[in-house]
């Protein structure tokens, strides 16, 4: 939400200038109402001027408030209209900003782009302060971004780009919180069970380090189209709940892959092979894992990673299996797993990945987290 002031002194922008201009506008509009961002106009200039304007770029105008209304309602009463009013006309510098601190009171985020002297107080107010290279001085430094291009793509790419930025933030908090969570309760059961530690301190290391090589790709990653459809806020509740309910996940496996070690393989004799066996499995499952958490769909079937992610996960994944039998694996205190060890790897991971998405998915609509 915003609003830019009109100059009738300037000429507009070169491709918003004539009848295809008003078309640009028009579907520029139209992207923005579609993303789920709420377009207002907040203008000292009268009002049947600004409702020609907005008619003329296809902003239809459902409420109307003008300067001295605004100041005749209370912050209340003004957080309770804001809302559902696009066009705020006849307004001081004061009133509008008195405008968008209402909005902001009212629960939205709010951007406001203006290039007047006018506007600075307005721009000051706004969560995101939106002025233009050819702006007055006063609005350019009351601005937190300059826009080179006069045109709404800018603005309209510029949402669509944060909230990918932000949805794979987020799923790096979960990847990381479940998996560290995870590993945290594999760590504290087992030197409880164990007469040796369950992986050597260089390999927790090593192990860390590879995984979070892998996870350098996540920034890269394709988002969902309907996490990008609408605006999206910081849920720190909501991540820890999946942290709680995805986490222990790693650890059933992680214990399941103890008991084949100790029972089927003799590893409480050997614990470098103990430690080699968990090291590996470690590292493929949380590695793997990354394609379920990333989405809400069906990882593959219904969303597909980046190219990038894939190549990373698939590539620790391989470097992983390879390591017991590398010359590097002496130095890292690792040795070569039994063949057998390989099915029964394969099988786990199978129903680790399988489980995974069923909890995801429950927990996703449980809690209803996006």
């Amino acid at each position: 939400v915003g609003g830019r002031r009109v100059e009738r002194r300037r000429a507009p922008p070169a491709d918003l200038q004539g009848r295809g201009g008003r078309g640009v506008r028009r579907l520029r509009l139209r992207q923005l109402r579609d993303a789920g961002v709420a377009v207002k106009v907040l203008t000292g200039d009268n009002e049947a001027v600004a409702r020609h304007v907005c008619r003329q770029v296809g902003l239809a105008v459902d409420a109307a408030l003008v300067g001295s209304d605004v100041d005749a309602l209370s912050d209340a009463d003004l957080a309770a209209r804001v809302g559902t009013t696009t066009l705020f006309a006849r307004l001081n510098p004061q009133q509008k900003a008195r405008v968008v601190r209402a909005l902001r009171a009212a629960g939205h985020v709010v951007g406001y782009l203006g290039d007047g002297i006018n506007d600075g107080p307005a721009l000051k107010a706004a969560d995101v302060g939106v002025s233009v290279d050819g702006a007055v001085d006063i609005a350019k430094e009351s601005a937190d971004i300059i826009l080179l291009e006069h045109s709404l793509a800018v603005l309209q790419e510029g949402v669509i780009e944060g909230r990918r930025v932000f949805g794979n933030v987020t799923k790096y908090l979960r990847m990381a919180g479940s998996s560290n969570f995870g590993n945290m309760l594999s760590m504290v059961g087992a030197s409880a069970l164990l007469p040796f530690l369950p992986m050597a301190p260089v390999q927790i290391l090593f192990n860390n380090l590879l995984y979070d090589i892998s996870q350098t790709a996540v920034a890269t990653d394709n988002v969902d189209a309907e996490f990008l459809a609408r605006p999206r806020r910081w849920d720190i509740r909501g991540v820890g709940r999946y942290m709680l309910c995805v986490g222990p996940l790693s650890s059933i496996f992680d214990y399941a892959t103890f008991a084949l070690m100790a029972f089927a393989f003799g590893a409480l004799e050997h614990p470098a092979l103990f430690q080699t066996g968990w090291f590996v499995e470690s590292l493929l499952s949380q590695t793997l894992i990354v394609h379920v958490i990333r989405t809400g769909r069906i990882p593959f079937v219904e969303s597909r990673p980046s190219r990038p992610l894939l190549i990373m996960t698939v590539a620790i994944a391989l470097f992983g299996a390879w390591l017991p039998y590398s010359p590097a694996a002496a130095a890292l205190g690792l040795v070569p797993l039994p063949a057998a060890y390989w099915g029964a790897l394969a099988a786990m991971l199978a129903a680790y990945l399988t489980l995974t998405q069923w909890v995801k998915t429950w927990v996703l609509r449980r809690f209803r987290l996006d």
